[in-house]
């Protein structure tokens, strides 16, 4: 049977720890690396309700985007939800991994993912690490010339967004060119309007990113869940080109943190 550290290494593999930005930790969360794994449940988040449901499917091992342990515990007592989850995660046996910002920075990680919804062509990175241009955060790439509201109409059926938030003031009438970022990519608008975008699509944006920058570039702020929710085919593709026979499931209990009325 497959252990913790195999599944681990499968995404390790495509998305190797030191691509993850300093401030992350990417990784094991909580478990034993060589505990044998019957299934894992795949989430953007870990809550209490998805460590519910993976103890229900059987799942002992829990792959998450976002790290549950983004910031040091000083105590272990139950007293958040954090706390809680990792107690009672470790007494059932359940081990938890993330997947962060060292998905986002490798070649086909999460903004490509984006892209591809989007039907995005010629793609590469935004903003490429130093000495790797496959690597590093955000993507551009080219879609076919569409009318400006159309194309923010496509977005929004293509991720499901209740709120679509954009820069009303943007001149453009047509898209051409598209630069994505998964979750917060406010900090890459510049370089989109360097790299000659015609639109960024996003999550996070402040109001005054939209009032600095909305003249020169389309600002299609998406929310960060659903900017980020493709992450879990993303990692159940990862695990089973490795192995084909691993089951994975997707956390049926997780929902957005925002709600809109």
């Amino acid at each position: 049977m497959l252990k913790v550290k195999d599944i681990a290494k499968a995404i390790e593999d495509f998305a190797p720890k030191g691509l993850q930005e300093s401030y992350d930790n990417a990784g094991l969360q909580v478990g034993d690396p060589e505990m044998e794994v019957a299934a894992a449940l795949l989430c953007l988040d870990v809550t209490e309700e998805v460590l519910d449901e993976a103890l229900e499917r059987r799942c002992n091992l829990i792959v998450s985007h976002h790290p549950l342990l983004f910031k040091g515990l000083k105590e272990v007592t139950g007293r958040t939800a954090t706390e809680r989850i990792v107690m009672r995660a470790i007494r059932e046996n359940v081990a938890i991994y993330s997947a962060h910002t060292n998905l986002d920075s490798t070649w086909e990680g999460v903004s490509h993912q984006i892209a591809h919804i989007l039907k995005l062509t010629n793609l590469s990175v935004l903003e490429p690490k130093e000495g790797n241009p496959e690597a590093g955060l955000g993507v551009i790439g080219d879609v076919q010339p569409t009318p400006k509201l159309e194309f923010l109409r496509n977005i929004k059926e293509a991720f499901k967004v209740r709120a679509l938030r954009y820069s009303a003031q943007s001149p453009q009438l047509v898209v051409r060119k598209v630069a994505v970022c998964g979750g917060s990519g406010a900090s890459l608008i510049r370089e989109s309007i360097r790299r000659g975008a015609d639109v960024i699509v996003t999550g996070d944006v402040k109001y005054h990113d939209f009032t600095t920058y909305g003249l020169d570039i389309i600002i299609a702020d998406i929310g960060h869940y659903e900017s980020e929710l493709c992450t879990r085919e993303l990692l159940s593709r990862i695990i089973r080109q490795t192995y084909p026979d691993f089951v994975t499931y997707f956390a049926e209990t997780e929902t957005n943190p925002v709600k809109y009325m």
